[in-house]
């Protein structure tokens, strides 16, 4: 409701300056001549010239040189073998089983 005035008043006022106006007549304007003496006035443009020739193309520069081959590396020498361990100590003989009783179970059928 608030805008609806200044909506209608907006809408009113766009159809109305849609209308086509009537297109303004101006009379031609007169042109007097006076006598005087003659000018020469220009006549049609003639024909275009001929293009002109395109100029030589410069000569390719030479080409350089390929570099040398740098040298293959030495080969690396070989490691030495390294030395063998001590053997280890000897273990104490076990002592003789006492009264010790292992059941095994019976397998599942």
């Amino acid at each position: 409701m608030k805008y609806s005035i200044v909506f209608a008043a907006a809408l009113v006022a766009l159809s109305l300056s849609a209308c086509e106006r009537a297109a303004v007549v101006v009379p031609a304007p007169t042109v007097v001549t006076v006598p005087g003496p003659a000018v020469a006035v220009p006549g049609p443009a003639g024909p275009a010239g001929a293009t002109g020739s395109t100029g030589a193309t410069g000569s390719t520069g030479d080409t350089g040189s390929t570099g040398n081959t740098g040298a293959t590396g030495g080969a690396g020498s070989t490691g030495a073998t390294g030395a063998t361990g001590d053997t280890g100590a000897a273990g104490a003989r076990g002592k003789t089983g006492g009264d010790t009783v292992i059941v095994v179970p019976p397998a599942k059928p």
